[in-house]
């Protein structure tokens, strides 16, 4: 998974490498990009970080095993339809970060 930022991106492999090398690293792979609004990205880190903890807690021997477990727990988590409770809302963002906005008197 990506951020968009511009360096990662195939091109920036073929500004490093020779042609042969960076086709060769990059077909490695699976480009997968986060949505450019923060808060996109905050879910798919916390959805990670669930998949961490509740499937990926031990060994796994191989790809194969690998994909069947994490199919295995992302099936009941889509069904659950588990939503994001945001404890931060933007009326206490603007009161904390009051700071970094410049005050127009």
């Amino acid at each position: 998974m990506q951020d968009n930022l511009n360096t990662h991106r195939p091109a920036s492999l073929y500004e490093a490498f020779d042609p042969a090398e960076a086709r060769r690293i990059a077909e490695r792979f699976e480009w997968h990009y986060t949505p450019k609004h923060g808060s996109w990205l905050n879910i798919a880190e916390c959805e990670l970080s669930t998949l961490a903890r509740q499937c990926l807690d031990r060994r796994i021997p191989d790809r194969g095993k690998l994909e069947e477990q994490t199919r295995a727990w992302e099936i009941p988590r889509n069904q659950g339809g588990t939503a994001v409770k945001w404890r931060f809302s933007t009326e206490d963002a603007r009161m904390k970060l009051a700071h970094l906005y410049p005050q127009i008197s």
